[in-house]
């Protein structure tokens, strides 16, 4: 499975924030008028260790409010086949409360940035994945990075930059650093135009 992290160097500060609930309502209140969309997205994997594979993948991202979001792409290789879930799962924070226990971690500071920090860990215990944290932008509640964390000692990374495209703020770029046992990679995804408030099928979210 394709998923990691590099550890990051983080200077944490703990400070008063908003508690859990309250941060994840102030994201899902984002683009309040944006009932769904699509758009194609482009992503570029590298490996940085034997046998130092590189990788291109087209699919497209859906959301339908209130809490269908899902990528698919064309092809996946078998190995590859974990990339899935790290691209659907970052904008995902409707599941969040359904399928996790959240708790806030306070403000952190990250690349110069004061974030805060949401930690998560499953409802149902994984046997593979222990936790992850989701960083937040105080300002716009837009999520800036996401990491996952894995009972192996393996992580990923994963930060994400913003566009406006017809008054709404949606997802322009996204880099992965991944970190597993025996796999070292990187991920870029870029996204197209998108297509808002359109007609999308519901049986396409049936699987999540």
């Amino acid at each position: 499975m394709l998923l990691t992290l590099i550890p990051p160097a983080v200077c944490a500060q703990q400070t008063a924030s908003p508690d859990a609930h309250a941060v994840i309502r102030q994201i899902l209140a984002r683009n309040p008028l944006l009932n769904s969309f699509q758009t194609r997205v482009h992503v570029q994997v590298r490996m940085l260790n034997f046998p130092f594979l590189s990788l291109g993948l087209e699919g497209t991202s859906y959301f339908k409010r209130p809490d269908g979001y899902e990528v698919v792409f064309d092809r996946v290789p078998r190995y590859a086949s974990g990339l899935k879930r790290v691209f659907a799962d970052i904008a995902d924070p409707a599941s969040w409360e359904r399928d996790w226990n959240v708790k806030s971690a306070g403000v952190q500071i990250i690349d110069t940035r004061s974030l805060l920090e949401l930690q998560l860990t499953k409802k149902i215990p994984s046997a593979t994945l222990r936790e992850a944290d989701a960083f937040v932008d105080p300002g716009s509640f837009a999520i800036a990075r996401m990491e996952w964390h894995y009972w192996s000692g393996g992580s990923i990374v994963m930060t994400q930059t913003y566009k406006d495209e017809g008054g709404y703020s949606v997802i322009a770029s996204q880099h992965a650093d991944i970190h597993i046992p025996h796999v070292r990679a990187v991920a870029d995804a870029t996204y197209d135009t998108y297509q808002t408030n359109v007609a999308i099928d519901d049986s396409l979210f049936a699987q999540r």
